[in-house]
């Protein structure tokens, strides 16, 4: 009887640990996300000019 329960306990310690890892992998995607966002919104002038001078040199 007490070996069910802690097996049950185990098992609902597994289960948690797995939502948290993938947590933590949406929180790590959400902030690459933003950072990307950021970096596109002050370089994205640069760029698009840049992309524009191969092109035309095309």
């Amino acid at each position: 009887m007490l070996s069910a329960f802690v097996g049950r306990i185990l098992e609902v310690v597994r289960r948690d640990e797995e939502g948290q890892g993938l947590a933590e992998y949406a929180l790590i995607l959400a902030l690459i996300a933003i950072v990307a966002i950021v970096a596109l919104i002050f370089l994205g002038s640069q760029i698009s000019s840049k992309l524009s001078i191969v092109g035309n040199a095309m």
